[in-house]
């Protein structure tokens, strides 16, 4: 894939993110929700200070801040490489790169805005809730499983 069309593609993931993410601020209030599929799904709003599942949100804001810019440059910069050296060819894994970076930057948006990320989607079986996670969220780990599974 060109570099182009990589760029288009992760502008294109990023934006759906914020767009989604913009519809549900202005739906709903902060801890509100909407029962979607009663007993299975719901769309809730919620600020996740910290990164997947919370983790780092009970850290000091200075720290939080400094250890989630260097992992984010780290695997900004690891991505770039993979596809310069080795997956530009690849169709399949360029596109695995441009949903990992668009949800990236998606969530990068957030933590600028809000010093949080958005988090609106609400799975759960009664009582039992899979944290809430967005667009972006979902984009970074089909993204991941599509680099884990795919053939060269």
């Amino acid at each position: 894939m060109n570099i182009k069309k990589l760029i288009s593609y992760i502008l294109l993931f990023a934006f759906l993110d914020q767009l989604t993410k913009i519809l549900i601020t202005e739906i709903l209030s902060s801890g509100s929700s909407i029962p979607v599929v009663p007993g299975f799904f719901n769309l809730v709003l919620t600020y996740n200070r910290g990164v997947a599942f919370g983790f780092m949100s009970d850290w000091s804001e200075p720290f939080r801040l400094v250890v989630i810019s260097l992992t984010s440059v780290m695997a900004f910069s690891l991505l770039i490489w993979m596809y310069v050296k080795t997956y530009r060819s690849y169709k399949l894994h360029s596109f695995a790169i441009a949903l990992i970076l668009g949800g990236a930057i998606g969530n990068i948006v957030d933590r600028v805005r809000y010093s949080a990320v958005v988090d609106f989607l609400d799975f759960h079986i009664n009582t039992y809730h899979w944290p809430a996670f967005n667009v972006a969220d979902s984009c970074i780990c089909i993204g991941v499983f599509i680099l884990l599974i795919a053939k060269e």
